[in-house]
């Protein structure tokens, strides 16, 4: 018995699901992870803040650059049917019942928690004492912080910075002689995001209670110390998203560092998308709002705190309420590099294969910084996209070319939100002699591979790490991934090729293993499903097993719809963005697609092929989006040890499988909660278990199983 628990994408008679929409879809599901009461309450609450800062950017990406399509007039469907304002209207319309779902569930989970002992209140709630210790606080730490800004003919409208909380202030002058009744004065105040959003107040005598006062209601009650001479007339919350996305001319670019670093300041005054008001706006600060900011209909009244988002910082900081978060997960290091002080000597005897959070991402820290001290190390090569702060595998490159070491450090700089940081790792690498490279015009570089040379009894051996996430210890510690360490022949041939492209002008390259992006890998992708068609039309085993973020692009899904139509069974597990309708008769009877949403990002990207008992699997940086395939440097890489393939078919099987936390993409757009008599499976709490997966055959799943 399957329970529906989302609304259909769309009614659309398509075959495809619009992309937009099935995000929302996707953000939809996030939402219900707030709201389902299995989920320890604190944990709860980061999935709201995560359907908070998720929506944030779809605005200032995606309705951003519809809304560009729209004012250049542009009014053509898309391969889903849909024209840019008629999408907006539905993405709003949406919208709107998604942000009063999230809200709802703000109040509920507030309720929850001030039942367990902590809680967000309003001014009024506050005793005297504890209201004079506030007045303290924003005395001493706020008031010097803040800058009011007037609005009148002789200081205009100021910049007002994206995702930022502000209020607006509706004042009226003391002097009699200054007052008209045509005319009111009004002003802004940035709340400033350099504090903390939630002040703690000092608690009631013999009361255990936490108590917290938002930082905006603070403000607000004090407010009139910024304008003396006026009155408070009234004062109400407002937050504003630009257009975020960045414009690039690469090609003429004299500096692609300087040409970013200019965007980034475009990016501040990009057009504005959305304005959210807090409930009862004052109409003059309304009207003022939406003459400047020239936004009318994208306009989003709330009933509560702006930018949900800081819940998730807040639930972070609550100390003593460990019973209302996940049970801490503590990463395992790799078995076989467990008791080995040697990690090359272990990739020299045979291929690894490790899986985070499960297992730790200080495997591929140690291999690099021992590649980064040992002597007979010639050269790294490594690709960045998204960094964490204090990288200890920056240090390590840093240290290597200190020491004479030919490192090359190919730093992705466009990785959205991630550019500045990006910018300051370039600089920090270059000055420490790493050769830096950022990549080719006109493509990201989204691979995810680290090659490290070096001389061993008078030859090079070439050790290769491949992996399908970002080089990022934090998110490594919230990412479901997979990462390959080898010293394969082929692998490493392709790996220096792949650089060699990368930082020089080599052609395209015939590659042995990997299967690149832009040129490579939808053709090779094409023949591996191919294969499969011509497999089940001779009645040998066909199956596709697939795992990706996203899959969008249209010649994919019709690739799919073909080999379901030819008999290939092909199961999907797709987290976030599905364009493909599975089930539909004479369509795609064959298909399933699943989508896992849980404690961890599900976002490895993995794919098993039949190959008519032969079964094959291959790792990947790659989504099946049509910006992966054509616009970014992605890599695909076999994996050829049957002990690994079958690691990575336990773990697709498990996900599968999972009759708790998946739910199932139904033919109309929506998803259904995957219930069974069978016994529960939760596939990340069954990954905890690294044996079941790793090293045991006693799941019995196999992929060539119909």
């Amino acid at each position: 018995m399957k329970k529906a628990f989302s609304r259909p994408t769309s009614s659309h008679s398509s075959k495809y699901i619009n992309r937009d929409l099935s995000w929302l879809e996707f953000n939809r599901r996030v939402l219900e992870e707030a709201e389902d009461a299995s989920t320890p309450l604190l944990e709860r609450l980061q999935f709201l803040a995560i359907t908070a800062s998720n929506l944030d950017e779809f605005m200032g990406v995606r309705v951003a650059g519809l809304k560009d399509q729209c004012k250049a007039g542009y009014n053509k469907s898309d391969f889903t049917g849909y024209t840019p304002q008629g999408l907006i209207r539905r993405i709003m319309k949406r919208t709107s019942r998604i942000v009063k779902d999230q809200y709802r569930t703000y109040r509920e989970l507030m309720r929850l928690l001030a039942k367990e002992g902590a809680a967000i209140v309003s001014w009024e709630e506050l005793n005297p004492d504890q209201q004079q210790s506030m007045k303290s606080y924003f005395q001493d730490i706020v008031y010097p912080v803040l800058t009011p800004m007037a609005v009148d003919l002789s200081r205009p409208f100021p910049l007002v910075h994206s995702n930022e909380v502000y209020l607006a202030v509706v004042l009226q002058p003391l002097s009699p002689g200054e007052k008209q009744e045509d005319r009111v004065f009004c002003a802004m105040v940035q709340v400033p995001g350099i504090l903390p959003r939630t002040v703690t107040v000092p608690g009631r005598k013999n009361s255990r209670k936490q108590t917290f006062l938002l930082l905006e209601e603070l403000i607000k009650q004090h407010i009139g110390l910024l304008f003396s001479g006026y009155t408070t007339e009234a004062v109400h919350a407002f937050r504003i998203t630009r257009n975020s996305d960045l414009t690039l001319n690469e090609e003429g670019a004299d500096d692609l560092l300087q040409e970013i670093e200019k965007e980034l300041r475009r990016r501040r005054r990009g057009l504005p998308v959305r304005l959210e008001i807090e409930k009862g706006m004052h109409p003059s600060a309304l009207e003022l709002l939406k003459d400047e900011l020239e936004l009318d209909n994208d306009l989003f009244e709330i009933e509560g705190p702006l930018d949900l988002a800081f819940v998730s910082t807040f639930a972070g900081s609550l100390v003593n309420f460990d019973h209302l978060r996940y049970p801490k997960l503590e990463p395992s290091y790799p078995a076989e590099f467990h008791e080995e002080e040697d990690m090359l000597g272990v990739i020299r005897e045979r291929d690894v294969l490790v899986y985070h959070p499960y297992e730790s991402f200080e495997v591929v820290n140690d291999f690099i910084i021992e590649a980064a001290v040992d002597p007979e190390v010639l050269a790294i090569k490594m690709t960045l996209y998204r960094v964490n702060a204090d990288s200890v595998l920056v240090q390590a490159l840093a240290k290597a070319a200190e020491s004479g070491k030919q490192v090359t450090v190919v730093v992705e700089i466009k990785a959205r939100f991630d550019e500045e940081r990006n910018i300051a790792w370039a600089r920090q690498l270059e000055k420490a002699g790493c050769h830096v490279v950022f990549g080719l015009v006109g493509l990201k570089t989204h691979a995810k591979i680290t090659l490290v040379v070096r001389r061993e009894a008078g030859t090079l051996r070439r050790y290769v790490h491949v992996g399908t996430g970002n080089y990022n210890e934090s998110t490594a510690r919230l990412y479901t991934d997979a990462g390959l360490f080898t010293c394969n022949p082929d692998i490493g041939a392709d790996a220096s090729a792949l650089f060699n492209e990368m930082t020089g002008y080599s052609s395209p390259h015939d590659w042995r293993a990997f299967a690149v992006a832009p040129g490579e890998l939808k053709p090779k992708l094409f023949g591996l499903i191919d294969r499969e068609i011509e497999n089940a039309q001779a009645g040998r085993p066909a199956r596709i097993t697939a795992k990706m973020n996203s899959l969008s692009n249209q010649e994919m899904i019709d690739k799919l719809y073909e080999a379901s139509q030819a008999g290939v069974t092909i199961e999907l597990i797709i987290r976030g963005v599905c364009c493909l309708r599975p089930g539909v008769p004479g369509l795609s009877e064959k298909i399933r697609v699943v989508s896992i949403l849980d404690r961890f990002l599900e976002h490895s990207r993995i794919l098993a092929v039949a190959a008519g008992g032969n079964e094959e699997v291959y790792i990947s940086s790659a989504d099946w989006m049509t910006r992966n395939l054509t616009r970014r440097v992605e890599v695909m890489c076999p994996v050829y040890d049957p002990a690994l393939r079958r690691m990575l078919i336990n773990l697709l099987q498990m996900n599968l499988h999972d009759n708790v936390k998946a739910s199932e993409l139904i033919p109309g757009g929506g998803y259904e909660r995957v219930s069974n008599a069978l016994p529960q499976l939760r596939s990340q709490f069954e990954a905890a278990n690294i044996p079941v997966w790793k090293t045991s055959a006693a799941l019995e799943l196999s992929i060539v199983k119909d």
